[in-house]
């Protein structure tokens, strides 16, 4: 193939998942956006009051943006291996497209390409609905942005080796359900890991949402547990490993062939 029609099948591929992600509205934004604005009245209101600040900083702005994260990962991974495990097994319209001459790796853009962009529409919209609960600063957009964009990458890749391997709707809800969430919510959504006894400080670090997570809220309050470079390193790590783990599974057929 050359580059433009290679262009076309991405662009298909994407084109396809993003109507998709709009028509269906209700059921791929409004959720996340219902359930981030009643954690953001729970935890960052009620509790909040009590609370007060984290440091400095007003503890609703401390949670917003692990709420935020919280949102883009789940989405973004669900939105990726729910697709490509419905194109496998109910409209089976991947076949054609892995015996057309598509390479594996524009099938791995086109599919992820279209979880990022849930991705990043449902974090615009929860972090638009913080606004009604408080008021938050931006220390480096910058940074927001490459968290958001590459954040959604990670577990849009990790979606679909999630999607490839999977045989029923089980094995595509027991991964959000069973681990992110829990990775989520012990990366430091709700406290500082400074506030932890010993081993669980050292144990959070090998949970890399950690890193996710204080690496985006550094981009709204300029501090995190840990450095900015630690967790770009992270990220980029994570994505080059899952991006290589869907390329071998591809070009290998392995949960594919039937």
């Amino acid at each position: 193939m050359d580059t433009k029609e290679k262009f076309i099948s991405f662009y298909t591929i994407v084109r396809k998942d993003v109507f998709r992600i709009v028509r269906l509205w209700p059921q791929t934004l409004l959720p996340s956006l219902v359930t981030s604005t009643l954690y953001f009245l729970i935890f960052g209101t009620f509790l909040g009051s009590r609370i007060g600040h984290v440091g400095d900083v007003p503890y609703m702005n401390f949670v917003m943006p692990g709420l935020v994260m919280l949102a883009v990962v789940t989405n973004a991974f669900s939105n990726v291996a729910t697709t490509f495990f419905t194109a496998k097994f109910f409209t089976r319209n991947i076949e054609e497209i892995l015996v057309s001459p598509t390479p594996p790796w524009v099938i791995i853009a086109g599919f992820v390409s279209g979880g990022v962009v849930r991705g990043l529409m449902v974090g615009v919209l929860v972090m638009l609905a913080s606004l009604f609960f408080g008021t938050f600063v931006i220390h480096n957009g910058a940074v927001i942005f490459a968290f958001l964009l590459i954040t959604s990458v990670v577990f849009s890749l990790a979606g679909l080796v999630n999607g490839i391997y999977a045989k029923n709707f089980d094995g595509i809800s027991i991964v959000p359900t069973f681990v992110l969430t829990p990775m989520v919510y012990l990366g430091g959504v709700f406290y500082s890991v400074t506030i932890l006894p010993e081993p669980w400080q050292t144990i959070s670090h090998f949970n890399p949402i950690f890193y996710i997570i204080n690496g985006f809220r550094y981009g709204f309050l300029g501090f995190s547990d840990v450095s900015l470079s630690a967790s770009f390193s992270v990220l980029i790590a994570l994505a080059v490993l899952l991006f290589l783990a869907n390329l071998y599974l591809m070009k290998k057929g392995l949960g594919l062939k039937q």
